[in-house]
């Protein structure tokens, strides 16, 4: 019998908890209805302090996308000179972004896809030129890697005091440590990530430095995504600058709930737990993963299938989603190669032993040389060893 209803367990949207269901079908009312303005002023303090910020932050109505163009115009002036550092896909958006814009642009990027750049050498690249802002991808979904930010935020801090660095943070925030005092100026997301909401909100956290950056750009050609038309509404949600979703900030609101009550730290040793127990349970199924043990990301997973005897990557997927999880292809150099999972957001050990088995049975339907239950073993035994530890 078909799955009616699929995990989605994509690198977003990821599956949403039934408390986050009913806030967003909550009655709408007024964007300056005082119950939404006490709720909307609650939630970006939140983000300000549990993220460490000395700023402020953005909650827009807008994609993941939205956020990066927003948080790179505003703190790039014209004759700037910026240094993208692209690991994949998403890095490289950056770099599309950027050129739009006009600003001189160089880009260093990975040697090869499923590895990331490395600190000393955006360290070298620094010291060739002087560049003016920083952009990086936390975590790189098209590959599965993590950069090492808070390596490269003490190099940028101790070398290079006067570089901006805007980190995208699309497939971290709310699930991979980051606060922003390790020395970043914009951090972007966006809701349907680890947050665990529906698609709808681009999310910005702005140091104080880069507020003042943008105060000193006489003008920028943006008037949606200009800070300076936001920030009264950010620090006073009763002001209107365009309609916010009201529904989408109570969703979020109820996101951040959750995330206060596990705890950032529990967070994030959840997802590294997790991401560990599906590389291991993919590997015993013959699997190999994309990116290195070292850059693996605790978020998202790329997975290869086996040289010259894989399955036909297309109907693989269509088979893991009739049997019952949504997963996604893969992009750019690994296209048709294999598949990505998301394992991010409010997701439990029942849902990844879901996904574990939907993938062994689409195997079995698809003739790979697979034991059944070898991937499920795999992924037990190694939630029991991480929490033994």
């Amino acid at each position: 019998m078909r799955i009616r209803n699929p995990l989605v367990m994509l690198p977003g949207p990821t599956p949403m908890v039934r408390s986050i269901q009913e806030a967003l079908g909550r009655e709408t009312i007024s964007y300056n209805d005082p119950r939404l303005v006490a709720d909307f002023s609650t939630l970006i303090g939140d983000l300000v302090k549990l993220w460490r910020c000395d700023g402020i932050a953005f909650v827009i109505a807008g994609s993941g996308t939205m956020a990066m163009e927003m948080g790179i115009v505003n703190v790039a002036a014209p004759n700037d000179k910026v240094l993208v550092c692209s690991n994949g896909y998403f890095g490289d958006r950056f770099v599309d972004i950027c050129s739009r814009k006009g600003f001189e642009t160089e880009v260093l990027r990975a040697p090869r896809w499923g590895e990331s750049v490395q600190t000393e050498d955006i360290d070298a690249k620094l010291n060739e030129k002087k560049f003016d802002v920083l952009c990086v991808t936390h975590i790189e979904s098209s590959t599965g890697v993590e950069l090492p930010l808070r390596e490269l935020t003490e190099m940028t801090r101790a070398s290079h005091p006067d570089v901006l660095v805007v980190v995208d943070g699309v497939a971290s925030m709310g699930g991979v440590e980051f606060y922003m005092d390790w020395g970043v100026d914009v951090m972007l997301s966006c809701s349907q990530k680890c947050f665990g909401t529906a698609p709808g909100l681009g999310l910005l956290w702005a140091s104080e430095r880069a507020l003042a950056k943008r105060s000193a750009i006489s003008h920028i050609a943006e008037t949606y995504i200009d800070f300076e038309k936001w920030v009264p509404v950010m620090r006073e949600p009763m002001k209107y600058w365009g309609t916010p979703p009201v529904n989408m900030i109570w969703s979020l609101c109820e996101g951040m709930r959750i995330i206060k009550e596990e705890g950032l730290e529990n967070r994030f040793r959840r997802h590294r737990e997790h991401a560990y127990a599906i590389r291991r349970s993919l590997s015993a199924m013959g699997f190999s993963i994309g990116a290195g043990e070292k850059a693996a990301s605790p978020t998202v997973t790329v997975s290869l299938y086996p040289d010259n005897r894989g399955p036909d990557d297309t109907a693989f997927r269509e088979a893991v989603y009739e049997e019952g999880a949504h997963i996604a292809g893969c992009l750019g150099d690994f296209a048709g190669k294999g598949f990505r999972v998301g394992h991010m957001g409010n997701i439990d050990d029942n849902i990844i032993v879901s996904l574990i088995a939907s993938i062994e049975r689409a195997c079995v339907k698809r003739g790979c040389d697979i034991e059944p239950g070898v991937g499920l073993a795999a992924l037990q035994r190694a939630l029991i060893e991480r929490r033994c530890r």
